[in-house]
């Protein structure tokens, strides 16, 4: 899903609100059982907002990507309480540039700014360090996704440039940064790979 919505507004909840307990969100891999609730989550306002996704999908669009995805892609989502509440995807490149990742990432309109989209990127990207061998992870972000830019500028990406007129979003031209991470200096045995930044 390039252009990600990550953690973005609190949604009804207060800023009061705690993150997530790590013990009560379970990040695990896509499966094709999930399409129902994935999709019904990029029909959410705030996931369309932030993202490239178009409205009124329909749902055995869904259900046939999800049943036969592309060998080059590795998902996830965060599971709370048996609910599917964020979805996120490497995309791995081929041929002269096997060595990166397209990530992208949604979150459920109600649970943002509590970690879920922290634990996502944390998850993708021990697995692009550790297990895919991709030396740099590729992204676009709408340049007025602020709290999806700290997300991922905590963990390492960095912006290399901005598209101008990137995306039409709600009858308006909107300009999306491309930002970049590149694997640290150690390599994939680098023991904070894979941990975000303070």
């Amino acid at each position: 899903m390039p252009n990600c919505l990550a953690d973005t507004e609190t949604a009804g909840l207060s800023p009061s609100d705690p993150p997530l307990a790590a013990t009560r969100l379970l990040i695990r891999a896509q499966e094709p059982g999930d399409w129902q609730e994935i999709a019904a989550l990029t029909e959410l306002p705030k996931v369309r907002w932030g993202t490239l996704r178009l409205p009124y999908i329909r749902k055995d669009q869904w259900r046939k990507w999800m049943e036969n995805p592309p060998e080059d892609r590795t998902g996830v989502v965060a599971v709370l309480e048996g609910r599917v509440v964020g979805v996120a995807e490497v995309f791995q490149h081929k041929g002269r540039r096997r060595h990166v990742g397209e990530f992208g990432m949604a979150v459920h309109d109600d649970f943002h700014r509590r970690g879920i989209g922290s634990a996502l990127t944390a998850a993708l990207v021990d697995v692009a360090d550790n297990w895919l061998d991709l030396t740099r992870l590729e992204l676009t972000v709408y340049v007025d996704n602020e709290p999806a830019i700290q997300l991922y500028r905590k963990f390492g990406f960095e912006v290399e440039g901005t598209l101008r007129g990137y995306a039409f979003r709600a009858g308006q031209y909107v300009d999306s940064l491309f930002m970049a991470r590149l694997r640290p200096v150690g390599g994939a045995n680098d023991a904070s790979i894979g941990q975000a930044r303070t």
